[in-house]
């Protein structure tokens, strides 16, 4: 253990202490969001504001955007922070059709310290956001990001042999295919969407087992026992409901679904089971609340009833193995 330091102020950067000293310092930023009626999502230094609105009620919340960006920054300016305007950005989500309506000139926010000008991909934690939501610019940087790391380890494949390189390709290649994969849920249609990030797969696969390109890929994802792309995204959404299911979720998703059963012990299995939301849109039923529950009823009720997470886990991919093969 390192010696005990005397600090007047603040925190060494880089020590365990400073996350929770900085959130500490600024999550009473909460009180302007809810102040102006503006939803909000905070992670680390990143602070996201947002509105659900009509076309005709476009002027009236930008408005209120402005407002609540302009209390952000004199609530900055109090803490002895800068809200940095040439980092902040803006995008509108919706249809195209929707988009079409509205003219880009009214879409921008007008502040004291500058312009805040809209954009049309923004990037929320790792991944890209594009203003009708379709997620292919995502897409297309994963992609691209692996089949770099891929070229990186077919030379040294000869070298490290099989299991090595199973091993780089997990580490390097499928957790980005697997990193937030949940938001390609329901992505129409699902073969052509995420048809790069299959490729991506069955390049590794490939690589892996020193395959040449015409050799058929099924066997091979079978003995590697790698689920396809498709059921990968299923796998995360039934693992997100199971954390809400055994109660280890964040509140927000908790509250994003709802149980069919209202009494567990007069029925346990459909306590199991959870409604899915009311959808008019084929966007719509990308939300987790209608995916999650959607995947979710699926599976037996062997598998939704398990608490452990450990013995969960094993069930569902041996599960979905079997209906992918």
């Amino acid at each position: 253990m390192s010696l005990p330091i005397n600090v007047n102020c603040s925190v060494l950067q880089g020590s365990v202490f400073g996350p929770v000293q900085f959130i500490t310092y600024t999550e009473d930023v909460i009180a302007v969001s809810k102040k102006h009626g503006v939803g909000h999502h905070l992670y680390a230094d990143a602070k996201q504001a947002y509105l659900e609105v009509y076309v005709q009620d476009i002027d009236k919340a930008r408005s209120t955007l402005q407002e609540c960006i302009a209390d952000v920054r004199s609530w900055c300016s109090s803490r002895r922070l800068q809200l940095n305007t040439d980092k902040t950005e803006l995008i509108w989500f919706g249809s195209r059709q929707t988009l079409d309506k509205v003219s880009r000139s009214d879409l921008t926010l007008q502040l004291d310290s500058g312009t805040i000008n809209l954009v049309e991909v923004v990037r929320d934690l790792g991944v890209l956001l594009d203003a009708e939501l379709s997620i292919k610019q995502h897409v297309i940087r994963i992609a691209s990001n692996c089949f770099y790391q891929l070229r990186r380890q077919r030379q040294i494949r000869s070298t490290v042999g099989k299991e090595v390189t199973s091993q780089l390709i997990s580490a390097f290649v499928l957790s980005q295919l697997d990193y937030c994969n949940s938001l390609l849920a329901g992505l129409p249609p699902p073969r052509t969407t995420i048809a790069p990030l299959q490729r991506v797969q069955n390049a590794a696969v490939r690589l892996v087992l020193n395959l040449g390109f015409h050799d058929h890929l099924i066997p091979a994802l079978q003995q590697l026992h790698w689920l396809p792309v498709e059921y990968r995204i299923k796998y995360k959404l039934c693992a997100l409901m199971h954390q809400i299911h055994t109660g280890r979720a964040p509140q927000y998703l908790v509250d994003s679904v709802h149980s069919q059963s209202l009494n567990p012990a007069v029925d346990p299995v459909n306590t199991a089971n959870y409604v899915k939301r009311c959808i008019h849109t084929k966007i719509g039923e990308r939300c987790f609340s209608h995916a999650g529950p959607a995947a979710w009823n699926s599976l037996p009720a062997s598998i939704k009833l398990t608490t452990d997470t450990n013995i969960f886990k094993k069930l569902l991919k041996s599960h979905l193995f079997h209906i992918a093969f």
